[in-house]
């Protein structure tokens, strides 16, 4: 197992991870608030997160992943009191659509999904030890944390409590010592859902859940904890404080990770720039995995820009949206699949070649990526290098002047399980290449408006042609279903046909 080095973001670089355990991973990772229809940015921390998990599995760890559900809110509470809905119940629906929504885009489920109204009990715990060590207050039926009472605070988003304080954009509350204090438990009001405590009825705030869950489910201190860049400050800060308050320094994570923003343009997703677009979107323009294969092309911890685009008609109302970014991974997919196509149909006919020695160049696919996985999970590298893997393919299976016909199977046997396996890792290429390919073409025959049956006339025209040995006609047809933005494909099993997709802005 080669060394794994991953750049923490409370020490601000890149550092050996040495797991409590060795060879297990306690991983946390900050889940959904279920107020809404996920995003793509909720896909997009999702995926990143799920490929570091897929990667350490790769790389011969054992990994628990715990990813919690938010379902006690001021966002549900709102969003259900303008819907005139429970707000337990709209939480546990949009959970359960989230959770099919990031299926979609080959997100495994966690090992764990713990949810905020299930663990009051170890909530009111925490909060009970952080008052009775001095690092929290009771306020009313409110308690909050004493930032001023961990002197610690501010480190892993690099500020000190003196310029938390002097910049804190809290609103002035009586009820708070120093404005940069903040709810660990609210107290109930008309029409919310609360429990009891010691403090009276209420609720938990959005912090304390997560040093709950993490304590309930992985221990006082674990390996790694995740989320998006934008969960840094407050809520990962606070998190620390809670834990650490609670059971002293060095408890809690031991590394931080942080998936890097998704730009439109340069710009963060925001509802009122109009580009935040939803599972469905994605998945019903190009299918869930381009989405999945876009972001393993990026590093998890770059800022990604996607380029999309509205369609317009004469009049300037859209009629559509071209997501270029996600069209132009769903053509790098489609070589591969294609690629493993090609392999499947060459080793059903004669088999895989048995045991024995494979070409050198076959067998570096596996070692190069277990390197790059094992940099900081670098997929882009590792996506590479599976290009190299299928060019080799490609080259085999199309002339192997010189090559013994049994090693040459055999290479091209490995070369397809390792492209596999190396895909599992990453969460691609899990479907049957002959599956993907069928729907991938039923997506460009209705975004390019082909005729399908008409394209099948002009093969079984071009057939007839041939049988007749008018082979100029036959070249005539293929010629007009090329203007067509047609590729024909002869192969022993018939004449298949594919959509031509190029970038055609």
């Amino acid at each position: 197992m080669p060394e794994l080095r991953l750049y923490d973001s409370f020490q601000r670089q890149k550092v050996p991870f040495e797991p409590l355990e060795p060879g297990k991973v306690g991983m946390y990772v900050c889940g959904p608030t279920t107020y809404a229809t996920a995003h793509i940015g909720h896909a997009y921390s999702a995926i990143a997160f799920d490929t570091i998990r897929r990667s350490l599995r790769f790389l011969g760890y054992q990994v628990k992943l715990v990813r919690n559900i938010t379902d006690v809110d001021d966002k549900i509470i709102k969003r259900a009191n303008e819907a005139g809905e429970d707000p337990m119940r709209l939480a546990a629906r949009f959970a359960e659509d989230y959770n099919r929504d990031m299926a979609r885009f080959g997100v495994l489920p966690p090992d764990v999904e713990p949810r905020v109204s299930t663990h009051i009990g170890e909530i009111i715990a925490l909060i009970d030890r952080l008052i009775a060590g001095g690092k929290a207050y009771v306020a009313g039926g409110d308690v909050n944390f004493a930032v001023e009472s961990f002197p610690p605070y501010g480190k892993l988003s690099g500020q000190t409590i003196d310029e938390l304080r002097a910049g804190a954009r809290v609103e002035v509350d009586d009820r708070k010592r120093s404005a940069a204090d903040f709810a660990l438990w609210k107290a109930a009001k008309p029409g919310e859902p609360s429990w009891d405590s010691p403090w009276g009825k209420g609720r938990p705030g959005w912090h304390i859940e997560c040093s709950a869950m993490t304590t309930a489910h992985l221990g006082v201190t674990f390996d790694l904890h995740g989320g998006g860049k934008d969960l840094i400050f407050p809520h990962h800060e606070n998190e620390i404080a809670q834990s650490q308050g609670a059971y002293g320094e060095g408890t809690f994570s031991r590394y931080w990770l942080h998936n890097g923003f998704l730009n439109f343009a340069g710009e963060k997703m925001s509802k009122s720039l109009g580009n935040v677009f939803d599972c469905e979107q994605i998945a019903r323009a190009v299918g869930g995995e381009a989405l999945r294969f876009f972001c393993v092309s990026h590093h998890y911890r770059s800022p990604v820009d996607f380029e999309v685009e509205s369609m317009r008609d004469a009049a300037g109302a859209v009629t559509g949206i071209r997501f270029y970014s996600l069209e132009a991974a769903d053509r790098r997919l489609d070589y591969f699949y294609s690629v493993l196509a090609r392999l499947d149909a060459f080793l059903s006919a004669g088999g895989d070649g048995g045991e024995g020695p494979v070409l050198r160049d076959a067998e570096h696919l596996l070692p190069a990526v277990r390197d790059a996985l094992s940099d900081d999970f670098n997929t882009p590298v590792a996506l590479a290098v599976m290009g190299d893997a299928a060019k080799l393919a490609n080259k085999l299976l199309d002339e192997a002047k010189g090559v013994d016909k049994q090693i040459r199977r055999r290479t091209l046997a490995h070369l397809a399980r390792d492209l596999r396996q190396v895909g599992g890792a990453l969460g691609i290429l899990g479907c049957v290449p002959a599956e993907f390919l069928h729907e991938r073409r039923a997506r460009l025959v209705q975004r390019k408006g082909v005729d399908a049956a008409a394209v099948q006339r002009y093969i079984e025209d071009r057939a007839a042609a041939r049988a007749s040995k008018d082979f100029a006609r036959a070249d005539e047809l293929r010629r007009q279903l090329t203007e067509l933005g047609v590729e024909l494909l002869d192969t022993p099993a018939g004449t298949d046909w594919r959509v031509r997709d190029d970038d055609d802005r």
